[in-house]
């Protein structure tokens, strides 16, 4: 899915009254602010996961079968799996491989996708035809199934996993960024670099691009949560991390044989990801009222 933009110089907002507005937001929406505050603790679990979990080996997969099945406890806050391990401490140490899924699928789909419609938006013509052909060619398969099949010719793990996805996610970047650029090229401050004699590349580089990421900026806030869903719609299919692996999506397949009597299996683990994924989308929203100037 992706987000309509009218660009503009303006849209790209200066950090000091970026920041005053957020500010503002913030105090005037509790919603985003408990948004904000678990997503930096999902960064504080991804970084010091090791050492914030009460069962460090048990997060990274060595099992205890005398504690095996416990229910929510003291001991065990969120109970225990089918070979005693603390569920707390996986999905504790388990954020530390959604997050970096999600930031690298990011990262390769807008680093991909960007620049190719850039290119697309501002040569128009012949070139426009053949990126944006090549882009209809990957969004005719559902994103998820054509991630599936790749990772089903790659092999299940977390790297094929990102891999997968960047591919299946790079053309609604390339779509925006093309829409973004064909807009920006009708500016008069791009007709008079152009008028000037600078080379395309260079109109490209510093007017084209630099313009352009307020909305890949925004939609690469919103993916995050739709990529950490993804990955483990994967996981819980097969196609993602193995075993002892504490992926959230795994935890959930794991868990799902014993949902009727050991709830708690499969229960955190899907919540960590229906939590992370909502606050990661109610920030994108607010992050698109406070750069595109038509909400503010």
């Amino acid at each position: 899915m992706s987000i309509e933009f009218v660009p503009t110089q303006a849209m790209v907002a200066s950090p000091p009254g970026f920041l005053r507005r957020l500010r503002r937001a913030l105090r005037g929406d509790p919603l985003a602010l408990a948004a904000l505050i678990v997503l930096l603790g999902l960064l504080v679990m991804a970084v010091f996961g090791s050492r914030v979990a009460p069962y460090p080996a048990q997060g990274e997969g060595a099992s205890d079968v005398a504690a095996r099945m416990l229910p929510p406890s003291a001991a065990h806050l969120f109970g225990t799996d089918q070979l005693g391990r603390d569920i707390l401490s996986r999905v504790i140490v388990g954020a530390r491989g959604a997050v970096a899924v999600s930031l690298l699928v990011v990262g390769l789909a807008a680093g991909f996708g960007m620049p190719l419609g850039a290119i697309a938006g501002y040569r128009r013509g012949r070139t426009d035809a053949v990126i944006m052909r090549l882009t209809d060619l990957f969004l005719a398969f559902p994103p998820l199934l054509l991630a599936m099949a790749i990772v089903a010719a790659l092999g299940p793990g977390l790297d094929h996993v990102a891999i997968a996805l960047a591919i299946s996610w790079w053309p609604w970047y390339a779509r925006l960024a093309r829409g973004t650029a064909a807009s920006l090229r009708e500016l008069p401050y791009v007709e008079a670099a152009r008028s000037a004699g600078l080379p395309d590349r260079t109109i490209l580089v510093r007017h084209i691009v630099p313009n352009s990421i307020t909305p890949i900026l925004v939609q690469a806030t919103i993916d995050i949560g739709t990529v950490i869903l993804a990955a483990g719609s994967l996981a819980f299919l097969g196609l993602g991390a193995s075993p002892p692996a504490p992926d959230w999506g795994l935890m959930v397949s794991e868990g799902r044989t014993f949902i009727l009597d050991q709830w708690w299996l499969a229960t955190f683990p899907g919540l960590a990801i229906f939590v992370v994924v909502l606050a990661v989308n109610i920030l994108g929203d607010l992050l698109r009222d406070l750069l595109d100037p038509r909400r503010r």
